[in-house]
């Protein structure tokens, strides 16, 4: 069993326009409605790919029948603790050539009694789960520390714990060294201070992770593709995207990808060709943050996979 912690889930809605432009009145042309937020993406992906997944996040009574629904479709056990607040609503925004205009929403304030009842169930979680991830960010009412915290239990526990953050959050979580995290492009070059532009600065910062105890440090690059250190080595996985429709969720199952590959005791050269498989699966699909196990399927062939050192 993996356990997947996305607290903060969401209500996405994935909007099609012919054209964005401030000030202006638009219609429409499209408009899909997903339970969403990156914990949501990777267990769904998780389940897709054939593993037994577990999710720990947020529900409230408008979207309890939504969620629920959706996740017990996907194959994903939910354990959902219900808020008086209304959950964030998340907006996507593709106009006609491709681009993709993002408005991440705050959500509820929790109370004490709400905070708690969501980290106990965390908690009871992690005793039957082999792997544990800790993907996006935190509800408001949870101090920055709360992954670092929670890292250390899972270690207490003799699990392996993944971890997909930013800011305070993620740099709380590195310094309670987890085993694998995975910034992207832009959030690694916040944590250095200097923009990761090529393959050299991203293999610079794995081995920077990995000097601080992160043992499978993890940096996606988009198109670029994944750098990955462990103790086999620094290694590139790539596959150029004939086609992408919507790349929203797509680092969220990459991460999946990996977690499964992980489960199965893959090399890390493996894991990263499935990882990246799954992220442009979900680049080439109309939905976010999912894919059919079978669209990775046929991709994983033509990932190219590469020792940097």
């Amino acid at each position: 069993m993996i356990t997947v912690a996305g607290f903060n889930t969401a209500i996405d809605r994935f909007i099609h326009l012919d054209a964005l432009i401030p000030g202006q009145v638009h219609r429409a042309r499209g408009e899909q409605v997903y339970p969403g937020g990156k914990g949501v993406h990777v267990a769904q992906t998780i389940a897709a790919l054939g593993e037994r997944v577990q999710l720990v996040g947020l529900i409230d009574a408008p979207h309890r029948n939504l969620i629920q629904r959706r996740m017990s479709e996907r194959g994903v056990l939910f354990h959902g603790v219900e808020v008086a607040g209304e959950l964030r609503h998340c907006l996507a925004l593709q106009d006609a050539e491709g681009t993709i205009t993002e408005v991440l929403g705050q959500g509820p304030l929790l109370g004490q009694a709400e905070h708690d009842a969501l980290l106990l169930s965390f908690r009871r979680s992690v005793e039957d789960s082999e792997l544990v991830i800790l993907s996006g960010s935190v509800p408001r009412g949870f101090a920055t520390t709360v992954y670092a915290e929670l890292i250390d239990h899972v270690k207490s526990a003799g699990k392996r714990c993944l971890v997909d953050a930013s800011g305070d959050v993620m740099r709380h979580a590195v310094a309670a060294k987890p085993f694998l995290v995975k910034p992207n492009r832009d959030e690694i070059s916040e944590w250095i201070g200097r923009a990761v532009e090529d393959l050299g600065a991203a293999k610079e910062a794995a081995l920077a992770l990995r000097d601080q105890g992160i043992a499978m440090p993890v940096v996606t690059l988009g198109g670029m593709g994944a750098v990955a250190a462990d103790d086999s080595g620094v290694w590139h996985a790539r596959l150029e995207a004939a086609q992408v429709r919507n790349s929203v969720g797509s680092g969220d199952c990459f991460l999946a990808g990996m977690a499964v590959a992980m489960q199965r005791h893959m090399p890390l050269e493996h894991a990263l060709r499935l990882g990246v498989a799954c992220g442009v699966a979900n680049a080439q699909s109309e939905e976010t943050g999912f894919v059919e196990r079978s669209s990775v399927d046929a991709l994983l062939a033509a990932v190219e996979v590469r020792r940097l050192m």
